[in-house]
């Protein structure tokens, strides 16, 4: 039995990692990596295994950096099972149709630079049909199934509390009558955060493969968050100016509709209009909505004293192209939240050439942002942004709200950890060298436990 390493290694996206065992191969997720051009260029590169060698298909959750390689596995040949959470085929029959799209798009735009110079054209990565094909693939399970992929392998998956549909998952490999443990935490959910479950704590393991994502920092109280949040709307609201926010399509977008409910009377936001313009992210709130059985106890009473937990009565959903740039026209009162969260495409880039170069707007960074994308630049403070080869001044006060996430914080991490009654060792993923090198200094410090910074193409035998 033994695992490799080969995606999300000292960084945070491309999660990918093959389990073998019986003679049988697992893909444990299949994500793309994320982030600046050079670094999304390899989400071409082969892939690091023989995928007529899989046996079956693992993801933990939706997000791109966890299934958006998915497709090609499909071009390339494998023809078996893809399993998930329910709520995750739900969410992928959008992410992953839409990512083929944008592909698509990308490709059509790079190839008329090429035709121009006489170059090669390009395959879009995958295309809107070969994601809707993947579909095709998935066997969508509930929290606390335990079922036998294939010989010597079990899988049970647990509530992660990330997004809707996370998962943290349980693999019990036997093999010459020996069983062994693995616990993947998948990307684990910040403890009391809106709408879900705080994560599962899972009582034994062999090995524990975490992530780390925030293991060197903590994430500010969510009452100092709200409380911000609230400040920012009240000061952009005296400014007479609109509030931009990148967020997530799938998590963050919903947490924000959920809180701007409670909080509807406390911040004034009856005195503004509140768009979602973001298509996806209108699909996956239909998503959320959906899936209440997921729910935490706070939001499945407000579901059922108060109807849908987002029902806004100032909230306009924004499908179409011309309704965007319609939301252009208005110079005040206007909060928008558009995708992507990291800034790297989507409409908030339209918003930010109408808005960011005017003193009296605020962008509300609401999430993690990579390294190479236009969402950290502006964190890092940039003082100019170039938006389709125009340079516009950045004159809009940019807001991190670091509570505001969807990952445990290094507390959280540790938290989940001490769940475990053996303290069994641990292989740490998903996260930047600095954050995962501190998290496994406090792990070893305070559970005097094994730890591994995984390395690409590192096998562990288990």
């Amino acid at each position: 039995m033994n695992i490799k390493f080969l995606g999300a290694t000292r960084e945070v996206t491309g999660s990918c990692y093959l389990v073998q065992v019986n003679n049988k191969n697992i893909l444990l997720e299949c994500g793309m990596l994320q982030g600046s051009y050079q670094h999304e260029r390899h989400n071409r590169d082969p892939f690091p295994f023989d995928v007529a060698d899989l046996d079956a298909v693992i993801v933990s959750h939706a997000h791109l950096d966890h299934t958006g390689r998915l497709p090609m596995l499909i071009k390339e040949g494998f023809h078996g099972c893809i399993y998930t959470h329910n709520a995750t085929v739900d969410l992928c029959k959008i992410m992953l149709v839409d990512s083929g799209y944008i592909h698509e798009k990308e490709a059509r735009w790079e190839n008329k630079k090429r035709e121009r110079k006489g170059l090669a054209l390009i395959e879009p990565l995958y295309t809107t049909a070969e994601a809707d094909t993947t579909l095709q693939y998935f066997k969508g399970l509930n929290y606390d199934d335990d079922i036998e992929i294939c010989q010597g392998v079990k899988l049970t998956f647990r509530d992660a509390g990330h997004i809707i549909g996370s998962a943290i998952v349980e693999l019990t490999l036997t093999e010459n009558s020996v069983s062994k443990k693995i616990v993947f935490s998948g990307d684990l959910g910040h403890k009391n955060a809106p709408i879900l479950r705080d994560p599962f704590k899972v009582k034994y393991a062999d090995l524990v493969i975490m992530e780390s994502t925030y293991g060197d920092r903590l994430h500010r109280s969510w009452e100092d968050t709200w409380q911000e949040m609230g400040e920012i709307i009240a000061d952009a609201k005296s400014n007479k100016g609109n509030i931009l926010i990148p967020a997530f399509t799938v998590g963050r977008t919903q947490e924000l509709l959920y809180e701007f409910k409670q909080h509807f009377e406390q911040w004034q936001l009856g005195d503004w209009q509140i768009f979602l313009d973001s298509p996806m992210g209108i699909k996956a709130t239909n998503v959320y909505a959906k899936h209440s059985e997921v729910y935490d106890n706070k939001a499945i009473n407000i579901q059922q004293d108060h109807g849908g937990i987002f029902d806004l009565p100032n909230l306009h959903m924004s499908e179409t192209t011309n309704y965007s740039m319609k939301i252009n026209q208005i110079n005040s009162g206007a909060i928008i939240i558009a995708g992507s969260g990291m800034c790297t495409g989507g409409r908030i880039k339209h918003h930010f050439k109408h808005n960011i170069w005017r003193k009296n707007a605020h962008v509300l960074i609401v999430g993690f942002q990579a390294r190479g994308t236009l969402g950290r630049a502006l964190v890092d403070g940039c003082e100019n942004i170039n938006l389709w080869g125009e340079k516009i001044q950045v004159n809009a006060t940019i807001h991190t709200i670091g509570g505001f996430s969807a990952h445990a914080d290094q507390q959280g991490l540790l938290d989940w950890y001490r769940g475990f009654e053996n303290n069994p060792p641990v292989v740490l993923v998903h996260g930047e060298e600095a954050a995962m090198e501190v998290l496994a200094q406090k792990l070893k410090h305070q559970y005097q436990v094994n730890v591994i910074q995984a390395s690409y193409r590192q096998n562990i035998i288990i």
